[in-house]
C-alpha cells in the first residue's frame, strides 16, 4: 500500500529546472490525498507564468502512477494560498542563500 511520505519521496524526483531544487522543498506540493488506489495531489508553481510549469506537473503524476498499487493520480494547480520563498524547506533555503 502506498504511503504519504512515499508519494512524497517519488515527487522529489522532479527538479525544478530554473531553480535546481526538488518541488517538494521548494514548497510546491501543497497536499497529497490518497483514497485506496487513487492519489490527489495539490500543488502550486512559482508563478502562473512558469516556463516549467507543465514540466512539473507531468513529472509529479508520472513519478506518483509508478508507485506499486496506484492506478489513477490526479494533480490539480491551485494558486491559493500563493507560492512564496517561506514556502521552502530549511535546507532549499539554505541551498539558494536565503535566510
Amino acid at each position: 500500500m502506498v504511503t504519504e511520505e512515499s508519494v512524497y519521496e517519488a515527487i522529489k524526483e522532479i527538479i525544478d529546472p530554473e531553480i535546481g531544487i526538488n518541488i517538494v522543498d521548494m514548497g510546491l506540493i501543497y497536499d497529497v490525498d490518497i483514497n485506496d488506489t487513487t492519489i490527489d495531489i495539490t500543488m502550486t508553481l512559482t508563478s502562473p507564468g512558469c516556463p516549467a510549469g507543465g514540466q512539473l506537473v507531468n513529472g509529479t503524476q508520472h513519478v506518483t502512477q509508478q508507485l506499486d498499487g496506484v492506478e489513477e493520480v490526479n494533480v490539480s494547480v491551485v494558486w491559493t494560498p500563493r507560492w512564496t520563498p517561506e514556502l521552502m524547506s530549511e535546507d532549499a533555503k539554505d541551498e539558494l542563500g536565503i535566510f
